[in-house]
């Protein structure tokens, strides 16, 4: 995409979407040193980007599904409704149309709000806890992607995975997103790396797109890297990198 130099102001969306072009992402980069409010705006879209991908990040559990549908088939539907006497025909024949779609659409509600209450009351507690772990890896990844003198690097796995780094030097923290990871395979998971002249210390575990903080400390790293290991992660890495980015200074 190719902006008028006076349309900078608006690229702060697709920046922090990863979705400009390499020449656009300079000049924008050049662009928020002296620009407050579109490093704002830019930080702003970060964390909005990293909520949706952690939501999204979540998969259902596997009996909720069987369970709104058992739900559903206990469910009276709601008889037609009748126009009262005197309606005029055109309308009375609208509503007795819209009347089944209706009735269906509330029995149908009905149910998925009730299996979801059956399946919250089950398991209360565990939702809790992650909700809880959710929202402390959201309040991680919007803090370093806010920080003020957050900076931010692209890359690209040998798999063809998009992927992206927020390096905070004053937290000494760093988010990494990928987008486009292939599913690693039964018995795999992807691990993240912080290079560390030479020597590759353990920064986490990722298994599907979606955003993360690193582990461990990132203030005398020089790189990221991100390899394919047995499930559960590897102290050393056990194959050669998919990626190897070094983090932004």
């Amino acid at each position: 995409m190719n902006h008028h130099t006076t349309d900078t102001h608006i690229l702060a969306a697709a920046y922090a979407l990863g979705a400009l072009d390499d020449d656009e992402r300079k000049d924008f980069d050049a662009h928020l040193q002296t620009c407050e409010a579109c490093r704002q705006e830019a930080a702003e879209f970060g964390a909005t980007t990293a909520r949706l991908a952690a939501a999204v990040a979540q998969a259902p559990p596997a009996a909720a599904k069987a369970q709104v549908m058992a739900a559903i088939d206990g469910v009276r539907q709601l008889p037609p409704r009748i126009p009262a006497p005197g309606v005029a025909p055109a309308l009375g024949g609208f509503l007795r149309r819209r009347a089944v779609p209706w009735a269906l659409a509330a029995s149908v509600a009905a149910a998925v709000l009730g299996g979801v209450a059956v399946w919250q009351s089950q398991h209360g507690q565990e939702l809790e806890q992650q909700a809880r772990q959710a929202q402390q890896q959201l309040d991680a990844v919007g803090s370093v992607l806010a920080a003020p003198d957050a900076q931010t690097v692209h890359g690209k796995a040998a798999n063809g995975a998009l992927t992206t780094v927020v390096a905070s030097e004053q937290q000494n923290k760093a988010v990494f997103t990928a987008a486009d990871l292939p599913a690693p395979g039964a018995g795999k998971t992807y691990q993240l790396w912080l290079d560390h002249d030479g020597t590759m210390r353990p920064a986490g575990l990722i298994d599907h797109d979606g955003t993360v903080v690193l582990t461990g400390d990132p203030a005398d790293a020089g790189a990221v890297g991100l390899t394919l290991e047995p499930d559960g992660g590897s102290p050393q890495p056990t194959t050669d990198p998919l990626l190897l980015m070094a983090l932004p200074s």
